[in-house]
């Protein structure tokens, strides 16, 4: 591919391209890549040689896991693609990418229709406000109907979703479309090269192409009143008031154009291509999203301050760390010095460059609002900022939910042991949403991520790209303790020795907090009862003794601390003693506190055909979950419901025999709620036997 050339930001498209997975999003890349001449021949999923699902992983299991990025030229335009993933486990790293972009292809397939995580993603572009339409993909399969998908569109998104092109055949007749815009008709030759050949509408699709234009021009007219009175007067818009309409309503966010299209087959690629080249904002016209140290928001502009946002991070074998940045404000050149506004430490950006999937290709600058990548930085990390040491600026991270599950992780040797921690160093680097810590009371290191296969993945790639060996174990669930009552006590330590003795003593209240609060400690203290340098001993005390909880040693949240009296020595008193004071205070609360166990509860959504729904609350029901609402999709059942994350370990194979494979569902964190007597009697029991079991090794 011959070198790219610099681009001013008025003539650059970044567009994320998003969806529910297996709906087509690394295909629809493909065919913009060939259409455009970017690549020699269209590549396929299938084949495995796609530009962007280029790890080992995604070409064996056949879909994304990690945001890719590529890059298309288009009429002397520049179109950044962002390919992202569409399974729940990975869209932390959806979300991370669609923060980048200025506007987004959201694409539904033409079987399922709006499937669990078009809602999500389009939840993601709302909180971004891109712009974007919804591209019906997959038009060339057995059972497709366009009708029926913009159906599921109008009801999961509103009538502000409205068609553009009408398909023109079905299923495996799919040949071209209809431009309601315009009113033209293309046709496109089966794996051609995705250019449409312009013919007349076909008779049996004249009048319900009419109608179409027709509701299209009454949608567009509903936001500006001058082309309102025009419509009223001459009950029709000419095409350049369309466009100039539709334009305003789509950066608006008013009107959410939909599309047809089939990427297996390359119709009509084009069509997508001038549409992002025509409708979609420039980064320079979208209001700036930098949260600036400044009074006054900087603007996307080549003359302003230079500002870099860092929205992914990848460890590659042979270049190192790549960053994957977006240019926020100013011209970013080669061997530019910028600070990290995290670790306030300088970076060189010494090898700057635009991504071809794995390919890193060099260019000279990146203007502003362009989308490129940096080898070699040495502490700058996802959702960092780089800026101009005269001009701080810090663009607010993704903020990421916790992980949902957690498994413990074991080397198989010693050499794996020694490699280990050095890999999952990495891992963590291009992965945000998984964390890998020590449990403090198992001695177990624990991995924890979104979902079983989010793990089981993980593991994989430490194997393939680390050369490192790991087993997993039951994954662990994160217990916490609480309590449900008030306490008020003395904490006193008192101990003679020799030399000085050790003196504290403390009165605390105690009391619960709402779900979610965490910890309060509060100074209520007066007339030096408590000398102000050793009150931090009383709070730490107590932090360092509801680490360790108290009925089955898992942490104790949500509850409240008052310290306001208590008594020193003039000589005796110290640091230590004050937070053994308040170790035995916090003992003393807890027993009389009504301390009790507290378990993460998930929410879940299965989708699955209606025949099957019976035995599934069924299920759900015997997990102790609680169904939330149900819903109906063509012939499939929609089943919401909260469920504690200890009874849904095992949901996926249990799925899977209920089902025969034909459902699918996600899970994600909701909230923590108490845990019924009887579990958490079981819970309670288990953990003071392996606590028994732990003292007789040493022993």
């Amino acid at each position: 591919m011959t070198a790219l050339k610099t681009y001013e930001g008025s003539d650059i498209k970044n567009v994320a391209l998003a969806g529910h997975g297996h709906c087509g999003k690394t295909s629809l890349v493909a065919a913009m890549l060939y259409t455009t001449g970017a690549t020699n021949r269209l590549t396929r999923v299938d084949d495995g040689n796609t530009i962007t699902d280029h790890d080992e992983e995604e070409i064996d299991r056949k879909f994304t896991i990690s945001t890719a990025l590529t890059t298309a030229e288009w009429h002397k335009k520049k179109i950044n693609l962002i390919d992202t993933p569409g399974f729940n486990i990975f869209l932390n790293d959806t979300r991370g990418a669609m923060a980048a972009a200025d506007s987004a292809f959201i694409l539904v397939d033409a079987v399922s229709g709006v499937e669990v995580q078009t809602e999500k993603v389009n939840a993601f572009a709302d909180e971004y406000r891109l712009p974007r339409a919804f591209v019906i993909n997959r038009l060339d399969r057995d059972r497709a109907s366009f009708e029926r998908a913009v159906d599921s569109l109008h009801a999961r998104f509103g009538r502000n979703s409205i068609p553009i092109h009408l398909p023109i055949g079905e299923e495996k007749n799919f040949r071209g479309l209809v431009d309601l815009i315009t009113m033209q008709a293309f046709f496109y030759t089966p794996d051609g090269n995705g250019i449409g050949q312009e013919g007349p509408i076909p008779d049996d699709l004249a009048e319900a192409a009419q109608l179409a234009h027709e509701e299209l021009i009454e949608m567009v007219a509903e936001g500006n009143d001058e082309l309102m009175e025009e419509f009223f007067a001459e009950g029709t818009l000419p095409a350049e008031h369309i466009i100039a309409g539709l334009k305003d309503s789509i950066a608006a966010d008013k009107v959410f154009p939909i599309l047809a299209f089939s990427a297996l087959r390359n119709i009509g690629t084009d069509r997508l291509i001038d549409f992002a080249l025509e409708y979609f904002p420039a980064p320079t016209c979208r209001p700036s999203a930098v949260g600036t140290l400044e009074k006054a928001p900087r603007a996307v502009r080549d003359h302003e301050p230079l500002s870099v946002f860092v929205f992914k991070t990848v460890a590659d074998n042979f270049s190192g760390r790549v960053s994957y940045l977006k240019v926020a404000s100013g011209v970013l050149k080669n061997d530019t010095v910028l600070i990290n506004s995290r670790t306030g430490q300088p970076e060189k950006l010494s090898h700057i460059g635009v991504l071809q999937g794995k390919n890193l290709n060099p260019v000279t600058e990146l203007r502003a609002g362009d989308i490129g990548a940096v080898a070699k930085l040495k502490d700058t990390l996802t959702g960092d900022t780089l800026h101009d040491k005269s001009a701080p600026v810090a663009i607010p991270a993704v903020e990421l939910p916790e992980p949902s599950i957690a498994y413990a992780i074991l080397a198989k040797s010693r050499n794996d042991e020694d490699r280990m921690g050095h890999a999952i160093h990495k891992i963590l680097e291009e992965d945000p949403g998984l964390r890998f810590y020590r449990d403090p009371q198992t001695k177990e290191f624990l991995l924890a991520g979104n979902g079983q296969q989010h793990i089981e993945i993980i593991v994989s790639r430490l194997r393939r790209k680390y050369h490192v060996d790991v087993e997993l174990h039951a994954p662990k669930i994160p217990y916490r303790e609480t309590i449900r009552g008030n306490a008020d006590v003395q904490g006193r330590h008192k101990k003679q020795t020799g030399g000085h003795g050790q003196f504290g003593d403390c009165w605390i209240r105690v009391e619960p907090l709402p779900r979610g609060s965490k910890f309060e400690f509060h100074n209520e203290t007066f007339g030096g009862s408590v000398p102000r340098q050793f009150i931090p001993a009383v709070e730490k005390g107590i932090i360092e003794a509801a680490a360790n909880g108290y009925l089955a040693g898992y942490p104790m949240v949500d509850f409240k601390v008052t310290l306001y009296d208590g008594s020193y020595h003039d000589v005796d008193s110290s640091e230590m003693s004050f937070k053994m004071a308040a170790r035995k205070a916090y003992k003393a609360a807890m027993a009389v506190a009504k301390p009790t166990l507290l378990e993460p509860v998930m929410k879940v959504e299965v989708r699955a055909p209606v025949e099957f729904a019976g035995d599934l609350m069924g299920d759900m029901n015997s997990r102790r979950g609680r169904i939330s609402g149900t819903d109906i999709i063509g012939t499939d059942q929609i089943l919401k419901a909260e469920a504690p994350m200890s009874e849904m370990l095992t949901y996926q194979n249990d799925l899977t025999s209920i089902t025969q494979g034909r459902a699918s569902f996600h899970m994600e964190f909701s909230h923590y709620d108490y845990v019924p007597s009887l579990q958490a009697d079981k819970i309670i029991a288990a953990a003071k036997a392996a606590r028994a079991g732990e003292v007789e090794e040493e022993e």
